[in-house]
């Protein structure tokens, strides 16, 4: 006869027999909670073994004794046993930090010599390495520990009673909740990138303060720019040297009781010019009443 086979098989009649500390019911279904303080997790190097473990409660112990020298307490997690795994949760939000499912563990066991402490590892999903986690229960470790294998045993049961399809399935459905997480976050991804790539458009399309052609001054049919300050008169030598002649007085200022618009510099050679038309009319006039006087 096979010795694996033998073995089996009273392995199997050990399960189908035993009397479990929980119902069947209370893990396939529902689950079993239990809080505890969480020392951490640490690689190891071997999926299972006593020493493999116990080097990692050391290293965890240690470095909660440092942190807990500088102030920080202990965290307080909840844990959820059932057939299809341990999940990690924060007490009051419940919030899940940890998903260790079954199948992925591959020991446990609880510290004799400390009787708070148990432990287990569980391969990662993700990088494949093996993890030690560390727990101090001051009350419930070495029935957790108990807790634990009677979810093995029932996931066993199972697994033999579906004939092995049972875990094939729940194979399937972790590798498609982890691609569905995969998926959720390059999608965040992408909508960052699609983000950042609509901001830099905008940026591209708005052109900057200086680059905006500013508009010409309008100016009237005279080529004159309206509203502009007169400028002052500058007098000028005449072409025969002689010094010019001093500015006539400045009209009187009836800006006070009208309203004008400057036309520019020009505005004086156009008072000349019908001063002179002015002059030139008066002149004629004269000359002509001078014919019919008697």
């Amino acid at each position: 006869t096979n010795p694996t086979i033998s073995a089996k098989k009273l392995y199997t009649e050990y399960i189908l027999n035993k009397t479990w500390m929980h119902t069947p019911e209370a893990l396939a279904k529902h689950y079993i909670p239990y809080n505890a303080k969480f020392l951490g997790n640490t690689e190891v190097e071997a999926p299972k073994g006593t020493e493999v473990v116990k080097d990692a409660v050391r290293k965890l112990k240690f470095q909660r004794h440092i942190k807990k020298s500088e102030g920080q307490k202990i965290p307080k997690v909840e844990l959820q046993i059932s057939i299809y795994g341990v999940k990690i949760l924060e007490p009051k939000t419940k919030e899940v930090q940890h998903n260790c499912q079954l199948h992925r563990i591959s020991f446990c066991a609880d510290d004799k010599t400390d009787k708070r402490i148990f432990t287990f590892i569980c391969k990662d999903s993700e990088s494949n390495k093996h993890l030690c986690y560390v727990f101090d229960s001051e009350k419930c470790a070495e029935e957790i520990t108990l807790t634990i294998g009677q979810a093995f045993d029932l996931a066993y049961k199972k697994f033999l009673e579906s004939g092995g399809k049972d875990v094939e399935t729940r194979k399937q459905i972790g590798t498609l909740q982890k691609r569905i997480q995969e998926l959720e976050t390059e999608n965040t991804e992408l909508k960052k990138q699609l983000q950042d790539l609509e901001e830099q458009l905008m940026i591209a399309h708005v052109p900057p303060a200086s680059s905006v052609s500013q508009k010409p001054q309008s100016t009237d049919i005279f080529d004159m720019v309206p509203f502009s300050p007169v400028a002052p008169l500058v007098p000028t030598r005449a072409s025969n040297g002689c010094p010019p002649p001093p500015p006539t007085s400045p009209p009187p200022d009836i800006s006070e009781n009208y309203t004008f618009v400057q036309f520019g510099e020009n505005i004086d050679f156009i008072f000349e010019m019908s001063f002179a038309v002015l002059i030139c009319r008066f002149v004629s006039v004269r000359r002509f009443r001078s014919k019919f006087t008697f």
